[in-house]
């Protein structure tokens, strides 16, 4: 799969159908050898977020873990997401 196969989806959480976010909204973090280890949603703030100061939205980050990831449709990608794991980076 491309990355470009990514961009543009919503990301949907099965366990309580949560809209989290679009790809194309993401980092991913990749590992050494280059697999895709998460993807990290920023805040979905809209202008909330483009007025903060950049330590504010540092704060805002949801990181999924590629091994979440149930299915990848068309338009959406479905997550098996429980807790929500923010990570200040």
């Amino acid at each position: 799969m491309l990355l470009s196969d990514l961009a543009g989806k919503e990301i949907i959480n099965l366990h309580d159908g949560a809209k989290l976010g679009l790809v194309g909204d993401a980092d991913l973090d990749i590992s050494a050898n280059g697999e895709v280890e998460s993807i990290i949603l920023g805040s979905r703030g809209g202008f909330s977020g483009f007025w903060s100061s950049k330590g504010d939205r540092d704060r805002d980050l949801l990181v999924i873990p590629w091994q979440t990831i149930r299915k990848v449709g068309s338009e959406v990608i479905i997550i098996d997401l429980h807790e929500k794991t923010e990570r200040n980076r």
